[in-house]
């Protein structure tokens, strides 16, 4: 939980960046999920969610694997369209999406040509206007690194270049999904340095308990099921209100439970339900199989199919471990 912390108080004063890349303007409208659903037959992975995003909202993502998070986050920028509800972003809304398996670069192109391609010149939030040059430099890329081809990159470097040319879009709007896998020493201080200044909207998955703690104050809490709780503070607060739920209520006398055989009515419905889910979600996984045996020439949407496919299969396996468990009981 606490690599990013430890990572980053190995930091040397030379390498400390400020980084302010300007944002883009931000209207009091935003982003509005109304009522949202999102299902794989009849698997329910995001279900009648609501929420209306405020100016400061900095937000991080819990969930376990399978849970819905890459989903709910493609429907948040509207690279996947909801199975119910709507999705009104706002005009001024400004997406800048930093993901794993995000961007993808010509390993024979030259650094400094992948940031030119995108701008030339870039705008700082305090009005100067520097290079794609001088971008590079703050993000820790020397002259030679920067006139060197992408393919002699490391792979933390290359994360530093697909961070910069997400910030280079001037986002308002952040989602960071996993942004500490990986990352060198030098890429966390970028990364840190640059929330902490950040004023747009931040969305953040991680499993980094350290990066949740600092960079949210609030949470969306997705249990596998549907459900997307709004929960106010931060992952420690959360872990800390579940650990209060969990301890035992003091001088109850302890009784032992009969043996109950067999199942409840409720949990041979369960059982019943489970079965045409695992079937359903059998059909929605081979449907993905195909599509990805067959790719669009679009990259973003055959990492979008892959995700899904992830999840699904988790999922399947969840299910399983449900039905085998009743099924032991029957």
């Amino acid at each position: 939980f606490y690599d990013l912390e430890e990572k980053t108080k190995n930091r040397s004063d030379n390498q400390k960046v400020t980084l302010n890349v300007k944002m883009s303007r931000q209207g009091n409208k935003i982003l509005e999920l109304d009522h949202v659903s999102q299902n794989f037959g009849e698997i329910h992975v995001i279900e009648d969610f609501s929420y209306v995003f405020k100016k400061g909202d900095r937000i991080g993502l819990a969930g376990k694997n399978g849970s819905g998070k890459s989903s709910l986050l493609n429907i948040i920028t509207q690279h996947a369209q909801p199975s119910a509800g709507k999705v009104d972003v706002g005009d001024t809304t400004v997406f800048g999406y930093y993901k794993q398996g995000g961007l993808e670069f010509d390993p024979k192109e030259r650094v400094i040509d992948v940031v030119k391609s995108q701008a030339e010149y870039i705008q700082m939030a305090d009005g100067q206007t520097i290079s794609a040059s001088q971008l590079l430099t703050l993000f820790l890329f020397p002259p030679k690194k920067q006139h060197g081809f992408v393919e002699r990159l490391s792979g933390g470097e290359k994360k530093r270049l697909q961070l910069m040319r997400v910030l280079m879009l001037n986002p308002n709007f952040l989602i960071l999904d996993e942004p500490t896998n990986d990352l060198d020493i030098d890429t966390l201080n970028v990364l840190e340095d640059f929330l902490e200044n950040f004023a747009g909207i931040l969305l953040l998955v991680s499993h980094d308990r350290y990066l949740l703690d600092k960079m949210s104050d609030q949470l969306f809490i997705l249990d596998g099921s549907g459900k997307v709780r709004v929960f106010n503070g931060n992952y420690s607060d959360f872990r800390n209100e579940v650990a209060q739920q969990e301890k035992p209520v003091p001088n109850t006398p302890v009784v032992k439970d009969k043996k109950v055989s067999g199942l409840t009515f409720s949990e041979k419905r369960e059982l019943e339900e489970l079965t045409n889910k695992i079937d359903s979600a059998q059909t929605a996984l081979s449907e993905l199989s195909k599509s990805i045996e067959n790719p669009p020439s679009d990259l973003s949407h055959l990492n979008r199919l892959i995700t899904e496919h992830s999840e699904l299969q988790t999922l399947i396996l969840q299910l399983e471990d449900r039905w085998l468990e009743l099924s032991e009981k029957e």
